[in-house]
């Protein structure tokens, strides 16, 4: 975790925008995440610009942002970044203008396909250059068989996301992921892929805002974080949605986040430093170091600052990390408890 010395007053005014996810960030189910909707409403004041980062490949911006204001949030339909249009982009540079696609998804996808000058085709007959996959509700065998018949004949593959579920009023449902593995097993071959976890999709949308320096805040380390680190971003996990400090604490290399928020609010605050001295982080009134693989925690349990100061020890001692490792932990203000 790194120590903000950017002199800002707030942790935000850093950045020239933040690219914010949705689901566990601005709301939980049906209803707004506290305290988000102010948060987002502040950015204007700071200074800084705001986007909506989404796998979704088959709403379109207007209808992400018309769901985003009846919640309260600011938004218009030019905010949101969905990765139908960082496929189609991701696409364009691949292949020339002019070049024929097989849509595989939605009338949005077509759209975003045919505005980057190429031309939307439905069937593998003629062989296209390339075949665009997306998720769209109403796709059956034969759409899957066509991409396949293009996708083994040669044509360059883009997948807009591989979300293997995607959740539903019912319940749990497949996602574009495993659309996309039906089509792999068949062929035998990989999509390029441009949505979360990969780097298109944030790389979209900071050159659309024209900004080099922004802040991608998300709930989820294999997605947002992930992706906002492979697009050379910084990145904040918000502890308001899947991941929490345990989950933080134990991730992979690649995938810890830069900052560490309870919640958006805390965008608006000054982020703490992070001190290190012979081996102890502090971090507030918290401190924390590794001795012999168990992290020692001396801060109350339910302060984020301990969890960061856990973070930067553990991290630091464990630099390069390839799989998730949950390390024994020993809170120092309850000396009979180890975990």
């Amino acid at each position: 975790m790194t120590v903000n010395s950017s002199g800002a007053a707030t942790l935000v005014q850093g950045f020239g925008a933040l690219l914010a996810d949705l689901d566990g960030v601005v709301y939980a189910g049906p209803a707004a995440i506290p305290g988000a909707i102010d948060a987002l409403e502040g950015l204007a004041g700071a200074g800084v610009a705001l986007a909506y980062i989404t796998n979704n490949a088959s709403r379109s911006s207007a209808e992400v942002a018309a769901h985003l204001r009846e919640l309260g949030a600011p938004a218009e339909a030019r905010q949101v970044y969905g990765s139908a249009l960082a496929g189609a982009e991701l696409l364009a540079g691949i292949v020339p203008r002019g070049a024929s696609v097989l849509v595989t998804g939605s009338a949005i996808l077509a759209q975003h396909v045919a505005e980057q000058g190429l031309v939307p085709v439905s069937t593998a007959d003629p062989l296209p250059d390339a075949v665009i996959q997306g998720f769209e509700p109403t796709l059956g065998w034969k759409d899957l068989a066509e991409a396949a018949f293009a996708v083994a004949g040669g044509a360059v593959w883009v997948a807009t996301n591989t979300d293997m579920s995607i959740p539903q009023a019912r319940g749990i449902a497949p996602g574009n992921g495993t659309l996309v593995a039906a089509v792999s097993a068949a062929t035998g071959k990989q999509p390029l892929v441009a949505g979360k976890p990969e780097a298109q999709l944030f790389r979209t949308a900071a050159s659309h805002l024209g900004v080099n320096m922004a802040l991608v805040v998300g709930d989820r380390l294999d997605t947002d974080i992930l992706g906002g680190n492979r697009a050379g971003l910084a990145t904040a996990l918000v502890l308001t949605g899947v991941d929490t400090v345990e989950s933080a604490l134990a991730a992979v290399s690649d995938q810890r986040p830069t900052y560490l928020l309870g919640n958006l609010g805390e965008l608006h605050k000054p982020y703490p430093v992070i001190h290190e001295e012979l081996g102890i982080f502090t971090c507030g009134e918290s401190s924390a170091q590794v001795r012999d693989g168990v992290v020692i925690m001396d801060g109350e349990r339910d302060s984020v600052d301990t969890w960061r100061a856990a973070c930067a020890a553990w991290w630091t001692s464990k630099p390069h990390q390839d799989r998730a490792l949950f390390p024994p932990l020993e809170f120092v203000r309850e000396p009979s408890k180890t975990y």
